[in-house]
């Protein structure tokens, strides 16, 4: 089975590349993001170490995790975010090694992880490659605006908190470019995975 790291930054159109793979390729598509939101549910060990460091007040109501508040409370605090990655990217990490052993089970041929963070939460080791989806910062830019209604302060901010460019470039064994038409990704993703 081959394993597929698909990482860039947010608004790079990883979502696409994924579908590409999964619908055209047969991939088994990981979100790691999704992974980690199942892990954090109520009555998981991961909920409970994030509220031991955080306290109660970053719960909803109903006892699920309010994610807006806990963004707010490490946001622009590295030290509480590599204390919120100590919990959860172990546990990640712990959850997909086990997933992969179940799909070559069943005799998957291709397993694709995707990760705004896979480089910096060390996934490397799992991956054959590790493809980097690229668009250009304005493209990304423009894309959250129209796709989450973000507003350009919000976007550059989030934009400017992830690996630049060239630390993507040196680490990963492939580059997707995304920013012209998606029949030209999709060819790249072909010659890529055949």
């Amino acid at each position: 089975m081959k394993i597929i790291g698909v990482t860039g930054g947010v608004g790079s159109g990883k979502s696409a590349v994924l579908t590409v793979l999964e619908e055209k390729y047969g991939a088994y598509v990981c979100q790691l993001d999704t992974v980690a939101k199942e892990l954090q549910k109520p009555g998981s060990t991961c909920l409970e170490k994030i509220v031991a460091l955080f306290g109660r007040r970053i719960l909803r109501e109903d006892g699920k995790l309010d994610r807006q508040k806990l963004s707010r409370e490490v946001f622009g605090d590295q030290e509480k975010l590599k204390r919120l990655n100590e919990i959860v990217h172990p546990e990640v990490k712990a959850w997909v090694c086990a997933d992969i052993e179940r799909r070559k089970k069943e005799d998957r041929k291709l397993y694709v992880m995707e990760a705004a963070l896979l480089l910096e939460a060390g996934y490397e080791p799992l991956c054959d490659e590790i493809w980097y989806v690229y668009a250009p910062k304005e493209v990304r830019i423009k894309r959250l605006q129209e796709s989450r209604g973000y507003t350009r302060e919000k976007t550059e901010k989030i934009v400017a908190s992830q690996l630049d460019e060239e630390m993507f470039r040196e680490r990963c064994t492939a580059v997707i470019d995304n920013s012209g038409t998606f029949e030209n990704t999709e060819r790249q993703i072909g010659d890529r995975v055949l």
